[in-house]
């Protein structure tokens, strides 16, 4: 029988083998191997955690945001209100102030209407004496009281003209 080198390769690869089992490496393989998957599960299972958390995290910052909303929107209210009132209560002082100031004018107007007519009257009571003075220190005749009545008419007319403008 004639040994080849086939047949040299297959006894050196079972020696191969014995050596490896006799060294356990197929043992420490397989516990590297069974290490690193333990490891990649401890891995996964943090990282589920850690996106359970950031669930959690995004669950709580969407109930502070949509909270925030509800109370921006009651300030956003409460400053309307506030702001609708604060017109309401300008436009009536202004109200009141025009109707203040209304009637302040109203009353001037009556002093100067009341003052005006006093004026004129002691103005034709001042031309009336003067033209009756006049008739007295005039004779007496007709046709000189008639002159007189007329010009003091005249006069009187031109005094109030001049105070009504």
């Amino acid at each position: 029988m004639t040994l080849d080198a086939t047949f040299w390769v297959t006894i050196s690869f079972f020696i191969f083998l014995a050596i490896l089992v006799y060294f356990k490496i197929p043992q420490k393989v397989k516990d590297t191997l069974e290490g690193n998957i333990l490891n990649i599960k401890n891995q996964i299972s943090e990282a589920e955690k850690l996106k359970d958390d950031a669930k959690n995290m995004l669950i709580e910052q969407e109930k502070k945001i949509s909270n925030s909303k509800d109370e921006v929107k009651l300030m956003i209210n409460k400053a309307s209100e506030e702001a609708e009132k604060n017109v309401i209560r300008v436009n009536e002082e202004f109200h009141n102030l025009m109707e203040t100031r209304k009637k302040n004018a109203d009353e001037r107007i009556r002093q100067l209407k009341s003052q005006a007519q006093k004026d004129i009257k002691n103005a034709s009571v001042k031309i009336a004496i003067e033209s009756v003075e006049k008739l007295i220190k005039n004779s007496l005749d007709k046709s000189k009281l008639d002159k007189i009545y007329s010009s003091s008419i005249e006069e009187t007319k031109l005094a109030l003209k001049k105070k009504s403008s």
